[in-house]
């Protein structure tokens, strides 16, 4: 169920009425220029992304605390 092109030019004559004529080119254009930097951002995406370095092993020994040792008074 596409839109026809009855409910494209209800949609135009509404955004006719909204913004005036003058400036729907400005807003078109921005509209454009924001899809163009969208589309280049999402297709640049994956050649920046790097895979993760494996982790270290953790030390899973326990290490013994140190001796503690009482400060002369």
């Amino acid at each position: 169920m596409g839109m026809g092109p009855t409910e494209l030019i209800v949609i135009l004559i509404i955004l006719l009425v909204l913004f005036g004529g003058s400036k729907l080119p400005g807003l078109a254009k921005g509209l454009g220029q924001s899809i163009k930097e969208f589309k280049k951002a999402t297709k640049d995406e994956p050649e920046s992304v790097k895979p993760a370095e494996p982790a270290a092993p953790a030390d899973t020994a326990k290490k013994e605390p140190a001796a503690a040792t009482k400060p002369p008074a």
